[in-house]
């Protein structure tokens, strides 16, 4: 049986997951109609959100909120949307492939499972993250008609997003897991999901939130995954930046070693019962 530790070291194997990210980029950009009605989705969910935001801001006669200019707080809606948004469905893949008996079949590749399944998730997740920043932008452009980013917030995102997917690929890949011992996943997925919406601080940043609240929640994996980056990207600050970036690495290792066992043991069960 394979082993998530059995993985290919070296260049020849970074460049064949960059392959598999590209393949599966390219394919997924191939359905240009789907794309195209989740930019819609995405944009008509942004706008009411967007809107929302505007009218609180001026019924509270407020400047600022959670540190936030009102055109920051629209900014910081827009990445927490497009990284919520951008979510592919990795569990339910997963599951799928447990129930049908393909996991086994694939466990045949050379290329560990899980390391395949995420090359495979990294090649969608960016290019759904990629158009739909692409649409949030200008979105946002509409209705705060300011640019409240700077080089510095790209660059502190672009360092914070990378390891927000990779940790939100082990919550959802953990979940798929999960179909070994139950019937469905599915309402794993549904609490896992809203705990990211919630916790993570895609409606609300977390620091409106009452303050013992606000900083629990701040070191839970969900922030780490929206809120981190997000507040990074309108309000960046070398120091915040370093602990993001520590935190988020923290999590991936919780949850590497989380799914490194439950994967094991899923395997042991495969090999008990002959496939």
């Amino acid at each position: 049986m394979q082993s998530i530790r059995s993985t290919h070291l070296g260049t020849h194997g970074f460049v064949k997951y960059i392959a598999l990210a590209m393949i599966s980029a390219r394919s997924n950009f191939a359905y240009f109609g789907e794309i195209c009605g989740r930019q819609l989705f995405l944009a008509v969910i942004l706008y009411i959100f967007l809107r929302l935001w505007k009218v609180t801001y001026a019924h509270c006669g407020v400047e600022q909120m959670a540190g936030l200019s009102l055109s920051q707080m629209l900014w910081y809606l827009t990445a927490t949307e497009a990284i919520i948004l951008s979510s592919s469905p990795i569990s339910t893949i997963v599951d799928e492939d447990v129930r049908t008996g393909a996991l086994a079949i694939q466990l045949i590749r050379p290329t560990p499972y899980p390391l395949y399944k995420f090359a495979l998730y990294m090649g969608e997740r960016y290019l759904r993250l990629i158009a739909n920043f692409a649409v949030g932008t200008i979105i946002c452009l509409v209705l705060a008609r300011e640019i409240s980013i700077t080089a510095q917030g790209i660059f502190a995102l672009s360092l914070a997003l990378p390891l927000a997917i990779t940790l939100d690929f082990l919550g959802n890949f953990l979940v798929g897991l999960g179909a070994f011992w139950l019937e469905n996943t599915s309402g794993i997925l549904f609490i896992y999901s809203k705990f990211l919406m919630v916790l993570g601080g895609m409606l609300i940043p977390l620091d409106l939130l009452p303050k013992p609240y606000a900083e629990l929640t701040k070191i839970l994996p969900f922030a780490s995954i929206v809120y981190g980056p997000a507040k990074q990207l309108v309000h960046p600050c070398g120091e915040e930046l370093v602990h993001v970036l520590v935190l988020q690495t923290t999590w991936i290792l919780v949850f590497s070693l989380i799914v490194w066992q439950v994967y094991n043991l899923a395997l042991k069960r495969i090999a008990a019962n002959g496939g």
